[in-house]
């Protein structure tokens, strides 16, 4: 990981994209976003830049019309 990366929670993530921490759960289980590590005391899920900036690429493509399954294409 990059050193110079902004640290967040899932509800942080939330509160900078608009997604509700609903949906960035359900990213995550579909495979469409990926946590970037997990404090093993909490259990609690950190994620960086990276995945506010997947959040704002899957929105762009949700408004495009693209199906989850085209955006895990285009991501991945």
């Amino acid at each position: 990981m990059d050193i110079h990366q902004n640290i967040y929670l899932i509800k942080d993530v939330a509160r900078i994209t608009g997604y509700s921490i609903y949906t960035i759960k359900y990213y995550l289980k579909i495979g469409l976003l990926k946590e970037r590590n997990r404090s093993p005391e909490t259990r609690y899920r950190y994620f960086d830049d990276t995945t506010i900036e997947t959040l704002k690429k899957i929105r762009e493509l949700r408004k495009a019309k693209k199906s989850i399954k085209e955006i895990k294409h285009e991501l991945f």
